[in-house]
Parts: C-alpha cells; sequence; structure tokens
C-alpha cells in the first residue's frame, strides 16, 4: 500500500462528505434510500370544450394546467382552476374534471404509485384537503415529461430514465414547496418542515377564507396541531395564522371595495364575516379608514398596493 493511501473504515464510509475544490467537485457515500416510486402513465393534452373525466383512479396523479380554464370536483370541493395551477387525484377517492366551454384548459399530468409516494407528496405541499397548489415554473415539467414521452419503448435504459424523470419532476416540486420564505426576502431559504406546513396552510387559506374557518380547521388539513401550526407561522412569517388569515381577508375585502359594486355587507360576508360592524371596525383597524371611506378614496389603491403583503402580490 503506498504511504498515502487512505483506509476508510466502515464509520467513515457512512458520512456523507461534499468536496469542491479547483479540479474536483465531489458528492460522495450518500446514504442509500429505501425509495419506491413506480411511474404509471403520464401526458399531455390539449382538452375539447367540455371535455369530462369522472370516476375513481387507483394511482396518485398530479396535473399540471398549462393554459385555459377548468374544474376540479373532489368530496364536497369545488376548484375553479387556470393556468399555472396543479392538482393532485388520490388513490380510490371519487373525482370529476371537466374543462371550459369556452377556454379548455390544456394539461400535462404525471401518475405514479409506490411507498414512498404520499410521503413525497406532502413535501410537495399536498394533504389532506389540500388538493390544489400554485404550481411553480412549468417549464422543467414539461421538459421531463416530454423526455418520458420520446423514450416511449420498453427497454431498460428508458425505464431507468424514466424513473429519473419522475424523480426530477417531485424533487423540484418539493424545492419549490419548501422555499416559502424566499419570496418574503429575496433570498434562498433552508431546507425547513415548517416552510412545508405554512405553504400548505396558505394554499389551504386561500381556498377557504370566505368559509367559517378556525385555525383548527386549517391545522387540521396541514396534518399537525394548532400550536405547531403558530410556530410555523411566526418562524417563517413573523406573524400568527389568525393575523395571516386576517390579512388575507382584509386584502381581498379592499379589491372588491376598488373593483366591483358590492355593497359592503355583501363583501363582508364574501370574505369570512358574519358581522359587517365586526369587519368594518377590523378594516378601519387594518387600513386606517372605513369600507366606504376607502373605496370613495381617491388613495385608495396606493395604500393597497404599499401594505399587501408580497405574498399576496405574486400569487394568484
Amino acid at each position: 500500500m503506498a504511504e498515502n493511501d487512505t483506509i476508510y473504515t466502515p464509520s467513515d464510509l457512512k458520512k456523507t462528505r461534499y468536496t469542491k475544490e479547483e479540479h474536483f467537485h465531489c458528492l460522495e457515500n450518500l446514504t442509500e434510500t429505501p425509495i419506491e416510486l413506480s411511474l404509471i402513465h403520464c401526458g399531455m393534452e390539449e382538452c375539447r370544450p367540455l371535455h369530462i373525466w369522472h370516476g375513481v383512479r387507483y394511482e396518485y396523479i398530479i396535473h399540471f394546467v398549462r393554459d385555459g380554464h377548468g374544474v376540479f370536483s373532489v368530496d364536497n370541493r369545488t376548484y375553479h382552476l387556470s393556468k399555472g395551477q396543479m392538482f393532485l387525484i388520490w388513490p380510490k377517492v371519487e373525482i370529476t374534471y371537466i374543462a371550459d366551454e369556452t377556454d379548455p384548459w390544456k394539461y400535462c399530468w404525471i401518475g405514479f404509485r409506490g411507498s414512498a409516494a404520499e410521503r413525497a407528496l406532502s413535501d410537495c405541499g399536498f394533504g389532506p384537503q389540500v388538493d390544489v397548489l400554485d404550481a411553480p415554473d412549468l417549464a422543467p415539467i414539461e421538459k421531463n415529461i416530454s423526455l418520458i414521452l420520446d423514450h416511449y419503448e420498453q427497454v431498460p435504459g428508458n425505464m431507468f430514465l424514466r424513473a429519473s424523470c419522475l424523480l426530477s419532476i417531485l424533487g423540484y416540486l418539493m424545492e419549490s414547496a419548501q422555499r416559502p420564505a424566499e419570496q418574503e426576502t429575496g433570498s434562498p431559504a433552508p431546507y425547513s418542515r415548517t416552510n412545508v406546513y405554512v405553504t400548505r396552510a396558505i394554499s389551504y387559506i386561500k381556498l377557504h377564507f370566505a368559509d367559517d374557518l378556525t385555525i383548527v380547521d386549517i391545522a387540521g388539513a396541514v396534518g399537525i396541531s394548532r400550536a405547531y401550526l403558530n410556530r410555523a407561522f411566526q418562524k417563517e412569517l413573523g406573524m400568527s395564522v389568525q393575523h395571516f388569515l386576517i390579512d388575507y381577508r382584509l386584502h381581498v375585502a379592499a379589491s372588491l371595495l376598488m373593483n366591483t359594486t358590492l355593497s359592503v355587507s355583501e363583501i363582508a360576508e364574501n370574505v369570512g364575516y358574519d358581522d359587517p360592524l365586526a369587519f368594518s371596525k377590523a378594516f378601519r383597524k387594518k387600513f386606517q379608514l372605513s369600507p366606504r371611506n376607502y373605496r370613495q378614496s381617491n388613495h385608495a389603491m396606493n395604500i393597497l398596493e404599499k401594505r399587501i403583503p408580497d405574498d399576496l402580490n405574486t400569487q394568484t
């Protein structure tokens, strides 16, 4: 054995090591993972007007809306979707989705099964009653799906390539879901499970803010306790869940005041307030104007743009 040769012990070999030098760049000794994910199908489609699918599937399927509009229904939840959103079909759950009559959607999708699927989807931001999320940039997803479709022949090399494309798509979705704080700070946020929970909770709030929504409801949809969810919001956004929910409702109300002729009572009801007086009090506290004065003010839109959180400006 040469004098400079290195002897690795079993414990050394288990330690992940990352090296980056001028002429050497290496990631080694990764822990083997028991990931079991199998691609079942994938594709792209430009739907005809009112194209409909109804029934039960037996794999997990994520649809990515590339353009147009459509409606997705599961249990008692109905979502009106458009470009830049994605929806998940769970196994053994009855669902319906239908393309818009005048602007039918175009989408691509991946269907897969495996023991690691549910955990992977959780890390992507999906969960109980969280069937719809805003999608990240679809270009990498479309590229991987096109690559799968181009390598359709059933030969060993293509099987491995298709599997790698599936993992690449899921990894990309996880990375996007785990960094909501990047939108707030402008710099990448480190991996954090709390990021995933906050992202999932925000998606749920956006879909159900007009309902009689409680923090217990939101925590239950995310799958964690109310106390843990509040700690996650404080860590990632510097506010409680209740604070975020109220802010979101009031900013939606401000937009309705500026862009519709609905009465104050109607707007209050549309953003989840049963009591118009309670709504007016909360609105005045937030914007230093009553709803009626806000609507009449020539500077209302400027005030809205200055006060609205970045999260509400950047997401549809």
